[in-house]
Order: C-alpha cells, then structure tokens, then sequence
C-alpha cells in the first residue's frame, strides 16, 4: 500500500516516466513532467528516499529498484494502450 500510496501523488508517474530513459537535470525534468518546481522537489525527494530516484552528475535517474518498478508496471501501460483505442472507437 506504501508504494500505491507513493505513485498516487501528483506528478510522480509522470516523473517516473521521464527519467525511463537518460538522466535529466531538475530545470529539463520540471519542463517534462509540466509541473511546478515545488511538486518536483517534493517528489524527487520522496522517490530518492524510496531508492527508486538517484541523482549524480549527470541528474536524476532511475535506480535498478526503479528500473525494475517502470518494468513491473509495464503490462499496465499495455492494458492502458489498449483500453484508449477501444475506447476512442
């Protein structure tokens, strides 16, 4: 429940989904996920605490944990993509 209680809060699945791929800065991270610099901090800290956000030179990115996360939730994007279709029919 701790980790649906976590993914639930604003902008985090967003955030999530923006770092899938190469280390983004905080300015390049708050202009993908089209939120506001407040929310983001907020939710880098609480995903760092999670050991599912890092942040080194290079900027915040995904932990193997995360990496694993993004991989578990997987089939729910598949279900979502489907879902959109069917329903934009």
């Amino acid at each position: 429940m701790a980790l649906l209680d976590l993914l639930g809060r604003r902008s985090c699945l967003r955030i999530l989904w923006e770092l899938r791929g190469e280390p983004l800065s905080f300015r390049a991270l708050l202009e993908a996920a089209a939120t506001n610099p407040g929310v983001l901090n907020t939710r880098l800290g609480e995903l760092r605490d999670a050991g599912i956000v890092s942040h080194d030179g290079d900027g915040y990115q995904l932990t193997d944990e995360g990496r694993r996360l993004m991989e578990s939730l997987a089939p729910l994007s598949s279900w979502a993509d489907r879902w959109r279709r069917r329903s934009s029919d």
